[in-house]
């Protein structure tokens, strides 16, 4: 069994990641946000034992992409309106032509743990500042090359870049082994 069928993607909560990002951000553009989130998430995986949005990461040409996040960004710069959370991405957020994020309402933070907007933060502090070529760099990792080009980035693949990741895979594959 794939460790990607016990996560679900959470696009309230997706949209209110990138809100978090982008008003804090000293770069708020669609690249320094999908980089602060794939770092986020490595550091809530290491820490905590899950991901925050719960959101798959693809390898994509300049890095590793969180995949709802990346496509709610796209579909409210690109005006797209299928899907199904268009409206609340749209009017909680904007997009211009030159990629730049901006919150057009407060995050509402009720939707995450202290441990999710802890790592936020801290993804935010540490690398929101980066150049592209920088992020692009530390971002293609190991996990990031065991990928095809366009495809999927397994979990395991992310896990097993961290500290502990035996310990982290075991309790993904049975979060409550006494039950």
């Amino acid at each position: 069994m794939s460790l990607e069928q016990n996560i679900r993607f959470d696009p309230e909560k997706a949209i209110e990641t990138i809100l978090c990002i982008a008003s804090c951000s000293p770069q708020p553009d669609i690249y320094h946000i999908c980089k602060a989130v794939y770092f986020a998430d490595k550091r809530h995986l290491k820490d905590f034992g899950r991901l925050i949005c719960g959101d798959r990461y693809v390898a994509m040409r300049n890095g590793p992409v969180p995949s709802g996040i990346y496509d709610l960004l796209k579909d409210v710069r690109d005006n797209r309106t299928h899907n199904l959370f268009y409206d609340r991405a749209s009017t909680s957020f904007s997009v211009d032509s030159k990629h730049h994020v901006s919150a057009l309402r407060e995050c509402d933070k009720s939707l995450f743990s202290d441990s999710d907007i802890e790592c936020l933060d801290q993804a935010v502090e540490q690398y929101g500042d980066l150049s592209f070529g920088d992020l692009k760099q530390l971002s293609h990792d190991a996990a990031y090359e065991s990928a095809d080009m366009d495809d999927y980035i397994s979990l395991d693949a992310i896990v097993n870049t961290l500290e502990g990741a035996e310990i982290i895979l075991e309790h993904l594959t049975d979060p409550c082994p006494d039950q």
